[in-house]
């Protein structure tokens, strides 16, 4: 049996799947990756929120050595299998889901799982790797007590915040965007 993104019962028609093309994904696996990809991309937009609504105002307002400190432990810590796992297993899905609609496209419901995966992909992904990293690293160069560590600090937290409040819209909007592929 294969589902229709409209009516149950019927074919993902346009997303590839079972569409007899050979390149489709199978309705049960794509519902399964729909769903895990809404659920991550809410929990990675939730630990990005806690970051831009608290955790960087309160970095903030400790002295720049001990908000440098405090940072630079942040990211030695997060680069563990679980955090990674929460925020490259949705990636990883979505990129699945992405190359599904791409390959049946035009078909019902494809273009919201296109829109909500690459929200999640470009949003939040490249936004991390083009904006956030780097800034990390240049943190993680610096000694938290110099003046230049004061002064890097000070160009930190408001350029940092401002892209985790992009990758936070982003990743919250693609759990939006792909919770309701599931009810089309």
């Amino acid at each position: 049996m294969t589902y229709d993104l409209r009516h149950r019962g019927q074919h993902y028609e346009g997303l590839g799947c079972g569409s007899g093309r050979g390149h489709g994904v199978s309705d049960g696996l794509l519902r399964v990756l729909t769903l895990i990809s809404a659920l991550g991309c809410g929990l990675v937009g939730g630990i990005f929120f806690a970051f831009s609504a608290f955790i960087m105002k309160a970095l903030n307002r400790l002295p720049p050595a001990q908000g440098i400190a405090a940072m630079q432990s942040i990211n030695v810590a997060v680069i563990n299998p679980l955090f990674m796992t929460a925020f490259f297993g949705p990636a990883a899905a979505c990129a699945i889901l992405t190359l599904s609609s791409l390959l049946s496209w035009p078909g019902p419901g494809g273009a919201l799982l296109l829109v909500g995966s690459l929200l999640y992909l470009l949003g939040t992904i490249l936004v991390t790797i083009v904006f956030n990293v780097p800034r990390n690293e240049a943190l993680a160069a610096v000694d938290p007590a110099s003046a230049e560590g004061a002064r890097l600090w000070a160009r930190y937290v408001p350029g940092w915040t401002a892209w985790n409040h992009v990758r936070t819209a982003a990743a919250l909007a693609a759990a939006a965007v792909l919770s309701i592929a599931l009810r089309h």
